[in-house]
């Protein structure tokens, strides 16, 4: 196909900037806003309202345009940021959040809403690899990555001393990081296979619910070579390394640091979708009692290690069963809610309308679904008092955000 014109106008929630040719929208990968630039439409349809180029000759280059520094930028399906400048990078997350949450009717004014942030390289502690390596951005082959910008140095330690037929076969995950609580190794390595189920243990059972509460679930049980260990806010966190937990340890110290700040202090505070307790020990210092509501059981077997001897109360339900059926035993003076991409549950969103829960930190890592169910909640009373881009993720346009919500 012959070559157009065109200017990238602005970058938008997946990385690729757009621009217009013939009233139709083109996306255009690697491009930064303001350029003028010679491309190839490399995906077209015509019963679509959008088509997908390639640059082949920047014509006006942005000044905000780097020479990205990894040597597998583009080839790996990590970073798609690298070749902006890092200052740019963030005022670009930061305009994509305040546009997903103008789509849905909230204006967030641009100078009140703070980026909280850490290292733009040497971050990354947690990867997952495929029979040693990473995948390309495009297709199945694993690329054999030596070192990644991203990681921290544990992390790259392990890929410069290991070479790729060395490393496990098929998919596993690694943990790398200084902040792991070990003498040794400060790299975990662990393959997906099936984990074992412990019974539930058995205790007291609420007859009234006849809802398994706080030990009254099974889970895991827990494999010490799997098992990692962090130190954060002088407390430590444990978890599972085939499961869930921050890559980004850095800027998730600053973030539970920053909820508690701006949840302050009480007797009774609320971690919904909490995981393995994460954030609720952050709060354990500053809240006499704690509810967790965490549907993946797995996780919440590591959120009683991590709140041992805290006073706590943990319910192994979805959001929506938990909302229906057990919401109405205890007042809250705070809650953090924390949910899977999809968002907050219908019966979560329904029970935070009435529950006159004074002040929330809604958390997401995904702002399009987060502008939705903050749009719900501020018109049923909630005022937002303070809106975060979390960022997580230097060098992509991946976006976590925190909004603090109160009454």
């Amino acid at each position: 196909m012959d070559l157009i014109t065109i200017i990238a106008e602005k970058m938008v929630f997946g990385g690729n900037s757009i621009g217009k040719f013939e009233g139709k929208t083109v996306f255009i990968p690697y491009a930064v806003p303001g350029e003028k630039l010679e491309v190839r439409i490399v995906s077209e349809s015509s019963k679509k309202d959008y088509d997908i180029a390639e640059i082949v000759n920047i014509v006006e280059k942005s000044d905000k345009r780097v020479v990205p520094e990894c040597r597998y930028y583009g080839i790996c399906g990590g970073c798609n940021m690298m070749h902006i400048a890092e200052d740019e990078q963030k005022k670009i997350r930061k305009e994509m959040l305040i546009e997903l949450f103008a789509n849905n009717g909230i204006s967030l004014n641009g100078e009140e809403v703070k980026v909280l942030s850490g290292k733009s390289t040497g971050y990354r502690a947690r990867f997952q690899l495929n029979n040693g390596g990473l995948c390309e951005k495009k297709g199945n082959k694993v690329v054999d990555i030596k070192k990644c910008l991203c990681a921290e140095n544990p992390v790259n330690e392990y890929l410069s001393k290991n070479e790729i037929n060395s490393r496990p076969k098929g998919r596993v995950q690694l943990f790398g990081s200084e902040k792991l609580v070990s003498e040794n190794d400060k790299v975990i390595i662990a393959s997906n296979e099936e984990r074992k189920t412990a019974p539930a243990i058995v205790g007291k059972k609420n007859k009234k619910l006849k809802i398994k509460q706080n030990h009254y679930f099974s889970g895991t049980i827990e494999s010490p070579e799997n098992t990692a260990c962090v130190e954060l806010d002088g407390e430590k966190i444990w978890f599972d390394v085939r499961g869930f937990f921050q890559s980004n340890l850095e800027v998730f110290e600053k973030t539970g640091q920053l909820i508690r700040e701006q949840l302050g202090s009480g007797k009774n505070v609320l971690d919904m979708y909490a995981g393995c307790g994460s954030i609720s020990v952050f709060l354990s210092k500053s809240f006499e009692n704690i509810t967790l509501v965490e549907h993946n059981r797995d996780a919440l077997v590591f959120a009683e290690k991590n709140l041992a001897g805290k006073k706590h109360i943990s319910y192994g339900l979805s959001g929506e069963t938990w909302a229906n059926t057990c919401s109405t035993q205890v007042t809250f003076d705070a809650a953090v809610i924390d949910p899977p991409r999809s968002g907050m549950e219908k019966a979560v969103l329904e029970y935070l309308k009435t529950s006159d829960i004074p002040v929330l930190a809604c958390l997401s890592c995904d702002p399009a679904t987060q502008a939705r169910d903050v749009s719900f909640l501020t018109k049923h009373g909630y005022k937002i008092t303070g809106t975060w881009l979390l960022d997580f993720y230097p060098n992509t346009s991946h976006i976590e955000s925190l909004v603090i919500l109160r009454k």
